[in-house]
Formats: structure tokens, sequence, C-alpha cells
């Protein structure tokens, strides 16, 4: 006996199977040629994942890669030409009008731990904010003329705000769920 015996009903199957898995959230913490493993990713994930459904998107493929400035700069002077080291590089690889959003995001930690200082904010206060720079860019944000950073960092420090209610909230559950206090 046939599963579906109808034509019809099996493509819409296997379309809707298919579909499903397209849209699965995929945000990956990887490094390259650095040990460096990020703090709370799940929080993180459901972090960016947030923003970029604020902007009307869905996840698609985002790959973090965490590495050092030298690496960076490699990337940075092979595909970009630029001879300057950076705290972020992002290739998107996003198709036309697609909200579906996915694309690499190089981080140099060496960067982000220098900028930290002089910021005078914390390392991962940076990181954070670097991480979700990113995202910005592949929700099509630029930063190139001053009207663009003006959006850009308040694109930025709005983000950083949902972050912090967001792990309040998680500190609050987690708090919740210890036995007796």
């Amino acid at each position: 006996m046939l599963l579906f015996p109808d034509i019809q009903k099996f493509l819409k199957y296997c379309f809707g199977k298919f579909k499903s898995d397209i849209y699965k959230m995929a945000i990956t913490f990887n490094s390259e040629q650095i040990n460096f493993n990020s703090k709370g990713k799940s929080l993180l994930k459901k972090w960016i994942k947030s923003i970029i459904e604020q902007e009307g998107k869905k996840v698609g493929e985002i790959n973090y890669i965490f590495c050092s400035d030298d690496y960076l700069l490699g990337i940075n002077q092979t595909y970009l030409k630029h001879d300057t080291y950076t705290d972020v590089i992002t290739f998107d690889f996003n198709e036309g009008s697609s909200k579906i959003i996915s694309g690499d995001i190089y981080i140099s930690i060496d960067r982000v731990g220098d900028n930290a200082q002089k910021f005078k904010v914390s390392f991962e206060e940076e990181l954070r904010r670097v991480i979700i720079h990113g995202i910005l860019h592949l929700c099509g944000y630029l930063d190139k003329m001053p009207s663009e950073i003006k959006i850009m960092r308040e694109k930025e420090e709005e983000s950083l705000q949902l972050f912090s209610m967001m792990d309040e909230e998680n500190n609050i559950k987690a708090k919740e769920k210890q036995p007796g206090d």
C-alpha cells in the first residue's frame, strides 16, 4: 500500500518538509586559529533571532567565526583589499530581496578586547555589540556615511538594551528554579 496514493498529497508533504527545513534557525559559533568559546550561546542565539525578527526577516544560515587580528587582517586584505585591522567583517549570502538572513561574520577577539578597553566597557558587552553589528549589516544597515553610522549606533544600542532585558529575565527564571532560598 502506498503511503501517499495521491501525488498532490505527496508533493505537499515533501514541499512542507523541505520548506520547514529551510527556516530552521541555524546560528553557529566557531573559531579559527584561536581557542575561543563564547558564553551563553543559547541566550545569544535567542537574542540574535529576536533582532532579526524585529527587522521583519528570518534566520537562515549564520556562522560566527571568532579569530585573531592577523587572521581577520588576511581576510580584509584578500577579499576587501583593505590593509587595516578591524573588529568585524560580514559576508552577506542573502539572495536579492530575500527575507532570510544568511552570512558569515568574522570577529577578531583581539580587536574586541582592545576596543573594550578603549571604550571602557566589558569584553562581553563589546563582543555583543560586534555580534549584533554583523547582523545589522545582514539586515541591510550600512555604516559608511555619518548618517548611516548614527543609525547603526542607535540600532546597536537598542539591541544591547534588549539583550540586557533578556539576560535579566533569564537570571530571574534561573533563581526561581533554585530549590529553597
